[in-house]
């Protein structure tokens, strides 16, 4: 992949970076508001303030790089998020726990990706922000899983779903593609121990 490419790669991964964190602050508010006051509550509040700072950060990425959001990419995360939150309030307490630490997961992987195409692209500058973002989700991913998992269903809820690395795995990953450049691709084993 060329510098040109990978750039062309990184601003559409950044529309797509930017809706899905419209999509979850649009679930987090839901999610929020179906808890009780607690530390629950308190935590996905935390995550939901994280979540508008990244998008706000993705906005600043594309903007720099002359780019703006995919509008149909907006209105459908728009449309996901309501629905989660729509769920939420019904969902119970274990499933929305467990669907939120499911997509924090996958997000991981996303910008780790999209730190790989900064590289690539010879934007050195948005790499660390890039990978900072993996390590919050990465951070996100870990409380909400960490919440979950002391539960009863927690058995039947992990099948499938792969138990990131160390957080400092993503660093880790990163230095051994600038050591050793590979294609980027988009890979979920970038994840899995």
């Amino acid at each position: 992949m060329d510098a040109v490419q990978a750039r062309r790669e990184l601003v559409r991964g950044l529309q797509l970076a930017a809706s899905g964190e419209w999509g979850a602050i649009r679930a987090y508010l839901g999610h929020k508001a179906s808890l009780p006051p607690g530390p629950d509550r308190r935590m996905i509040r935390g995550i939901l303030v994280d979540e508008i700072r990244h998008r706000r950060l993705v906005f600043e990425m594309l903007a720099g790089l002359g780019g703006r959001p995919d509008p149909r990419s907006e209105r459908k995360l728009n449309v996901v998020g309501g629905a989660i939150a729509a769920f939420c309030a019904v969902g119970g307490w274990f499933l929305p726990m467990v669907g939120a630490a499911r997509l924090e997961c996958d997000n991981i992987v996303e910008y780790e990706l999209l730190a790989r195409f900064a590289r690539v692209a010879g934007l050195e500058s948005l790499v660390e922000p890039l990978l900072h973002l993996a390590e919050v989700e990465w951070d996100h991913e870990a409380r909400l899983r960490t919440c979950a998992s002391d539960r009863f269903l927690w058995r039947f809820a992990r099948i499938g779903w792969p138990v990131p690395a160390a957080r400092a795995s993503i660093r880790e990953r990163f230095a051994e593609f600038v050591a050793h450049p590979t294609p980027v691709r988009r890979r979920r084993s970038l994840l899995v121990r």
